[in-house]
């Protein structure tokens, strides 16, 4: 019976089940929160109901300003995340292959990955100003040292026996290097790029902390500031939501661009 399985470890469930799942967590979510604004228990300037924030949706985008506010973080989380893993990828992969690249790499690493990137926004309006440079600054900043240090552990974790097996055929350095190391790490690095992306999102509010004048963000902070909880939560959702996407998309590119790595 598939209600056994749902309790057992690493067993697979019928999808109608997952999906039922799913949907009675959403709901419980909503009903929780019908409960609390309708049902008087909280102020509407505290948690606006979900009618309110519907209407605060219709209007923003019925004049077009949540769209803007959403390219303009959308500009920013990308430029910063794509940047971020342009070094981080090639990097991070020698680090856990190569103990000279390890020993060159990881003091700094280790120190800069436990600092706050809000603690370095002072820093970077001095030295970049605050325009978007500094917002995407404060993306890659907190998204490239997190992806260091956990492609390192996927690269480091690549099998040696592996790579000895092609020694043993005949393979040159280079070659193992692009066609076995890399294959072999490439889809943890997918899953971790899948991961520092939902980091990026968490960062955007520290991004448009100063100075900002669009995006969800900015949106959200300026809210705060008339207490529009409405417009508050719309940005959280917004956000949310487009998160969801971008965890979709390195989805269905972990299962297009890598189809060895659906049995690892």
């Amino acid at each position: 019976m598939w209600t056994k399985s749902i309790l057992s470890p690493k067993v697979e469930i019928p999808r109608f089940a997952a999906l039922g799942l799913s949907l009675a967590s959403v709901l419980m979510a909503l009903g929780l929160w019908c409960l609390l604004s309708y049902g008087g228990f909280t102020s509407p300037d505290f948690l606006a109901t979900p009618g309110q924030v519907v209407v605060a949706g219709i209007k923003r985008v019925s004049n077009l300003s949540l769209f803007g506010n959403i390219y303009s973080s959308l500009v920013v989380i990308l430029s910063g995340f794509i940047l971020a893993s342009i070094f981080a990828v090639p990097i991070g992969i020698m680090m856990g292959s190569f103990r000279a690249v390890q020993a060159f790499f990881e003091p700094i690493t280790g120190f800069m990955r436990y600092i706050p990137v809000s603690a370095l926004i002072p820093l970077l309006i001095l030295w970049i100003g605050i325009g978007i440079e500094q917002k995407i600054m404060v993306i890659f900043l907190g998204t490239f040292f997190q992806q260091l240090i956990l492609i390192s552990d996927v690269s480091a974790r690549v099998s040696k026996d592996l790579i000895d097996c092609a020694y043993t055929l005949g393979a040159k350095r280079n070659q193992v290097v692009l066609r076995v190391l890399l294959p072999a790490c490439m889809p943890g690095v997918m899953d971790n790029l899948r991961v520092t992306m939902g980091w990026a999102w968490t960062y955007l509010v520290v991004a448009e902390l100063v100075a900002a004048d669009s995006g969800l963000g900015y949106m959200i902070l300026n809210a705060m500031r008339g207490l529009f909880t409405d417009v508050i939560l719309l940005g959280v959702f917004t956000i949310g939501i487009l998160g969801l996407i971008t965890d979709f998309i390195f989805k269905w590119l972990r299962q297009r661009l890598l189809p060895w790595s659906t049995n690892m």
